[in-house]
C-alpha cells in the first residue's frame, strides 16, 4: 500500500492524446538532431541503485541509464506516452517498470529511492510544489534529484512574453506546458539543496524560442522534514 498523505489522483488524470503523438515525434527529432540525447546522458551519469523518474514520456531516457542502476520506476500519467515508454523499457539495458500515476501523488513508499529524475516535466505538472514534495518524500535522505528543464528567460522581454503565453494559449496547445516556471527556485523551496547546475540555450544558435532557456543540474534531498 503506497504511503502518502495526499489523496491520490486517477491514473489518467493527464489525457492529451493529440499532443502525446506530436511530442513523441518531436522528442525523437530533438534527440537525434538537436543534441538532446547528449544532455540525457549528462543528466543520468553516475546514478545508481533504485531510481524513480516522473513524467517519463515516451521513454527516451531509458537508454541512457548507467548499468549501476538496479531498477527504474518510470511514472507516466498519459496513456499514449505510457504505451510508448513500455515499449522503450523492453529495449533498456537496466530494469524499467513503467507505471501509471501523477507526479503529485506518486504510487510508491516513502524514502524508497536512491535517486530521482525530472526531465522536461516540471513545466507541465499541475501542482509544482506538491510534485516536488512528493519527490522529497520518496527519496532517501542524502539522495539526489537530477533535473533537466526549460524555464523562465533571464531577460525581461522574453520573460514577459513567456508569462503572457502561459496565461493564454501555450498550455492548451502544448499539453499543459508552462514556459516561465523557475524550476531551480521551486526545487530549493521544496527542501532540496542544489549542488550543481548549468544554464544554457537550446538550440544554441538562431532565434530564441519561449522554451529555449534550459537548466540541467543536481539537487540533494537534505536530512530532515520538508519545510512548512
Amino acid at each position: 500500500m503506497p504511503l502518502r498523505a495526499n489523496r491520490p489522483l486517477p491514473p489518467d488524470a493527464v489525457h492529451h492524446p493529440l499532443f502525446a503523438r506530436f511530442y513523441a515525434r518531436l522528442s525523437v527529432q530533438a534527440d537525434t538532431r538537436g543534441g538532446v540525447a547528449g544532455l540525457r546522458g549528462e543528466l543520468l551519469a553516475g546514478l545508481s541503485g533504485r531510481v524513480i523518474e516522473i513524467g517519463a514520456g515516451n521513454g527516451l531516457n531509458f537508454a541512457h541509464y548507467p548499468r549501476a542502476v538496479s531498477e527504474v520506476v518510470a511514472v507516466e500519467p498519459e496513456r499514449t506516452l505510457r504505451r510508448l515508454a513500455a515499449e522503450a523499457a523492453l529495449r533498456a539495458e537496466v530494469p524499467v517498470d513503467v507505471v501509471p500515476g501523477a507526479a503529485e501523488a506518486l504510487p510508491v513508499k516513502s524514502e524508497a529511492f536512491d535517486g530521482a529524475v525530472a526531465s522536461l516535466v516540471l513545466c507541465t505538472v499541475r501542482d509544482l510544489p506538491r510534485a516536488l514534495a512528493e519527490l522529497h518524500r520518496v527519496l532517501r535522505p542524502g539522495a539526489e534529484l537530477r533535473f533537466f528543464e526549460h524555464g523562465v528567460a533571464p531577460g525581461r522581454g522574453m520573460a514577459t512574453v513567456q508569462r503572457a503565453l502561459d496565461r493564454t494559449v501555450w498550455p492548451r496547445l502544448f499539453g499543459g506546458c508552462h514556459t516561465a516556471r523557475d524550476a531551480p527556485a521551486a526545487i530549493e523551496a521544496a527542501g532540496f539543496r542544489i549542488t550543481a547546475r548549468r544554464a544554457f540555450r537550446l538550440p544554441e544558435r538562431g532565434p530564441a524560442l519561449p522554451t529555449s532557456y534550459c537548466v540541467i543540474g543536481t539537487a540533494r534531498r537534505e536530512f530532515g522534514e520538508l519545510p512548512a
